[in-house]
């Protein structure tokens, strides 16, 4: 699934490809993709629209249109793909964007889970799958003091909870299991008895994994590619992900993996040691 820093570095490549382009044709394969409004008012209002920037906010992207902004959430493997004209359409291609010039944004889904969605424009921060979010994972927005106080509530795992986007926004279960192990914290640990200096360790591991993932172009698992057909570099960087039975980095111990409200969770049982 494409994280924060995956759908970062497709926003990035999004901007050196599509930027000012102007929609001449919508074409939808699959009328499930597009969540508001119908489909033909979508395919209809998309046409003349130019494409002036693209932006992100959590695992969402935001293309910002002459008179609407379109939102799209690639859920578990939806991806854009920018061809030339007459590139033959792929089996999974479901929403097709051709500009004036003949080249294409093309929308595909294996799993068919993401979503678009266009809306007027500047309203965008209003859409119900935005306004939830928390922060983003800056020093500027996520905020330590805040973070400790929001955790002091709650009474429930601390990976489900950073899972939840609530909290802090972008994080999925790759690079909370990374955090995690980085602030030698267990996955079960319950969230409000975490101590002060145990939150501080976690506010850290949050910002550099997140920030570190993004320079690298994301972390690429099976299918994982960026707008511009790149595959991501962090997994050469991932220290406990995908790691069963592999020697912990600090100290040896053969890496757990367990199921942590459902989703596969890696971590030493030595250096993240549960406690009370």
């Amino acid at each position: 699934m494409p994280e924060l820093p995956e759908v970062e570095t497709v926003r990035k490549g999004l901007e050196q490809l599509v930027l000012n382009k102007k929609i001449k044709e919508v074409l939808v394969a699959w009328d499930r993709i597009i969540e508001r409004p119908n489909i033909e008012d979508f395919t209809n209002q998309l046409i003349g629209e130019k494409i002036d920037s693209v932006s992100r906010r959590g695992k969402y992207l935001i293309f910002h249109l002459t008179h609407y902004d379109m939102i799209s959430h690639l859920r578990m493997e939806g991806k854009f793909d920018y061809v030339q004209p007459d590139t033959s359409v792929t089996k999974h291609t479901h929403v097709r964007f051709i500009f004036t010039d003949h080249t294409e944004l093309r929308y595909l889904d294996v799993r068919k889970f993401g979503r678009l969605t266009l809306l007027p424009k500047n309203t965008a921060m209003d859409y119900k799958g935005i306004k939830k979010l928390g922060p983003e994972p800056t020093p500027e927005e996520f905020l330590l003091e805040s973070f400790n106080q929001q955790l002091k509530k709650h009474h429930k795992a601390i990976k489900p909870l950073l899972l939840d986007q609530t909290l802090i926004t972008g994080l999925g279960n790759i690079y909370v299991d990374e955090a995690l192990f980085k602030a030698k914290i267990h996955p079960e640990q319950t969230a409000n008895t975490l101590t002060f200096d145990e939150v501080t360790r976690l506010h850290v591991a949050i910002i550099n994994v997140l920030a570190q993932a993004v320079e690298a172009g994301g972390t690429t698992i099976r299918s994982y590619k960026n707008a511009l057909g790149e595959a991501g570099t962090f997994q050469v960087n991932l220290m406990v992900y995908g790691k069963t039975g592999e020697p912990c980095p600090n100290c040896g111990t053969e890496i757990t993996k367990i199921k942590v409200a459902q989703r596969g969770t890696h971590f030493c049982s030595l250096c993240q040691r549960i406690h009370l």
